[in-house]
């Protein structure tokens, strides 16, 4: 089903580098420790505000490369190290995917920007032993009306889903709640990727699926787990395909796509939103 919960799934030992993937054996779903939760709320912190200067600089005229180049100045300059840079080899500290590009696009200098673009941008930030993640959609200038609703409609989506987080429900809630929304809305659900565990890894156990499903463990939320949910919503079919760089994914009937992501904390009545960018 997801990628990178494969690639975790194939991990044998243990990575640290200084620049590239930090990837650990397997524990299973962890509950984070006060200290540990601290750390993350550090390396989301982080992911947050890089985040928010992009929203507020992205322009037509300017490559994904720039954005790239921006992101990882900025993370460095707070202390962390790109999350993703050499995770499996990816190759920048971003993942920026244009209109019909799903998830994982690479960033380039040759990719300019342009007014109605639906812009996504992921990253992630390793602080102190531990990651951050997080995604945001733009609406560059003026785009079409369903590029705004796919991704108003994406966002309420994800927030539907964080309303369903307490300790005692379970993943198939935080779906069900997702996978309703959008399709009240006619949009479809991205099944091949899903949102995930993250903490010493940036991809850990659970999968946190978006849509209804008997296929992947529905587990019970406890205090202390931590978690990325990330609806990806399509306009048309959630149908898609990998292209030749063997990383972007793109809708297979060219219909727009939409993303957004949260870390969050599992509390007893509700969670924390680690990545939120209101107060960063």
């Amino acid at each position: 089903m997801n990628l990178f919960a494969d690639l975790l799934a194939s991990t044998k030992g243990s990575t640290v580098t200084a620049t590239g993937p930090r990837i650990q054996q397997r524990r299973g779903v962890e509950i984070k420790s006060a200290r540990e939760l601290k750390i993350m709320a550090k390396a989301s912190s982080i992911v947050a505000t890089v985040l928010r200067e992009i929203m507020e600089l992205v322009e037509p005229g300017q490559t994904t490369g720039d954005l790239d180049a921006i992101a990882e100045r900025r993370i460095r300059e707070m202390g962390a190290t790109p999350s993703f840079m050499g995770y499996h080899g990816f190759p920048a500290s971003i993942c920026a995917s244009i209109n019909n590009e799903v998830v994982h696009g690479i960033p380039s200098n040759k990719r300019v920007i342009h007014a109605g673009d639906l812009l996504k941008v992921d990253t992630g930030a390793y602080f102190d032993g531990y990651h951050g993640d997080s995604c945001i959609t733009v609406c560059v200038g003026d785009v079409s009306e369903e590029a705004r609703k796919l991704s108003r409609v994406a966002q309420e989506s994800l927030m539907a889903g964080l309303s369903q987080i307490r300790a005692g429900n379970t993943l198939l809630d935080i779906a069900g709640a997702v996978e309703d929304h959008v399709k009240a809305n006619q949009f479809s659900v991205v099944e091949d990727y899903t949102g995930h565990g993250v903490g010493r890894n940036l991809h850990e156990e659970p999968s946190v699926f978006n849509f209804r499903t008997n296929d992947l463990p529905n587990v019970k939320l406890r205090p202390g787990m931590t978690l990325a949910v990330e609806p990806i919503l399509n306009a048309g079919s959630n149908a898609c395909r990998t292209l030749k760089d063997r990383w972007t994914v793109v809708t297979k009937d060219g219909s727009l796509s939409a993303q957004w992501e949260h870390t969050i904390v599992v509390t007893s009545d509700g969670c924390e939103i680690l990545t939120d960018r209101v107060d960063c």
